[in-house]
């Protein structure tokens, strides 16, 4: 799996388990909705960690926490 990917499930993943819709978090967040869907759909592969960061405050978790996962331990590294 690729990292874009990884941080995509991650955010459906949390969304899905705090029971909060892409909507409420974009307002926690304050991120604009279009940001959170772009990340989503693909049309933003390379997301910043600021925006990141701004999306983990919106879902009460540290940037840890975010990427504390078996998922992000075990991505191959980008660049060969």
């Amino acid at each position: 799996m690729d990292t874009y990917t990884t941080v995509r499930n991650r955010l459906l993943r949390l969304c899905e388990q705090k029971g909060i819709s892409i909507h409420a978090l974009a307002m926690e967040a304050a991120v604009p909705p279009s940001t959170i869907k772009n990340i989503l759909y693909g049309k933003s592969k390379n997301p910043g960690i600021v925006t990141i960061k701004m999306l983990c405050d919106g879902l009460g978790i540290t940037l840890a926490e975010f990427f504390d996962t078996p998922e992000f331990d075990s991505l191959e590294q980008e660049i060969k």
